[in-house]
């Protein structure tokens, strides 16, 4: 008959003389880069892949990058995000104020970067050895595929359609309703950020009424410097003033 000390022996054998199995090194094993490394992954040549073979048509038309519209290029008013930058601006001399603005913000003197973590592995752990429990839970879960079924289930997505909707004959009316909403006759596209400013806008003089209106709102200022000392100071009448019986009346607290 086994006692405890002979289960309480035969449990931590393993994990001291023990080597860890094959499934462990492969766990351990580091991710590889496909994109530096690997010489199939690239689709304009139909390299061989692993496990899906050449890419199909619809794979290689959907590869390909979006391309504008015509009309897209035809109102573009420059041809790439790079413009030409003017002689007047490179020959720019900055101010004192711009060349402070210009400098990046410093850190905190008392910011401390992130410090690593050294992760210590102790020797029991690089002896160990996974038990079948482990082993199961380690392996990838395998999902089925829900979403494509032929089966009319409540949580299906796809099913199967008959032969009978195949061979329906849309009616006009189907059709009209089929057809996407129409935007207005009157219906304007969004205007670009930047637009050209006409020779006439450039130069307007302002009237003295827009010139008023332009003005900022004024507000008083609410801080400790708009605040006036005087404010609850009391008058000299209000300090040698009589209070009547009725005011001694109204005065009195009220008796609950």
């Amino acid at each position: 008959m086994a006692t405890a000390g002979d289960l309480y022996v035969s449990s931590y054998m393993p994990y001291t003389c023990a080597c860890p199995p094959s499934r462990i090194h492969v766990l351990a094993e580091p991710k590889p880069l496909y994109c530096e490394s690997s010489p199939t992954s690239v689709i304009g040549g139909r390299a061989l892949l692993t496990k899906y073979g050449y890419p199909s048509e619809r794979l290689l038309r959907l590869a390909e990058p979006k391309k504008f519209l015509p009309a897209f290029l035809e109102k573009r008013a420059r041809e790439s995000p790079e413009w030409p930058v003017s002689l007047a601006a490179q020959n720019y001399n900055p101010s004192k104020r711009i060349l402070e603005l210009a400098q990046p913000k410093g850190l905190h003197p008392d910011f401390v970067p992130p410090r690593e973590v050294p992760a210590q592995i102790s020797s029991f752990a690089i002896k160990a050895s996974a038990s079948a429990r482990i082993q199961k839970l380690a392996e990838p879960l395998v999902k089925e595929l829900t979403c494509c079924t032929r089966h009319n289930a409540p949580g299906s997505v796809i099913s199967m359609v008959s032969r009978s909707p195949r061979k329906v004959v849309a009616s006009p009316r189907t059709i009209e309703l089929a057809k996407p909403r129409q935007l207005p006759s009157n219906f304007k596209p969004p205007r670009d950020a930047e637009w050209p400013v006409s020779e006439a806008a450039k130069r307007a003089v302002a009237t003295p009424r827009l010139l008023e209106l332009s003005q900022p709102t004024s507000r008083f200022r609410m801080g400790l410097t708009a605040l006036n000392p005087d404010a609850f100071r009391v008058k000299e009448a209000a300090l040698k003033a009589v209070c009547s019986q009725r005011l001694h009346e109204l005065a009195q607290p009220v008796r609950r």
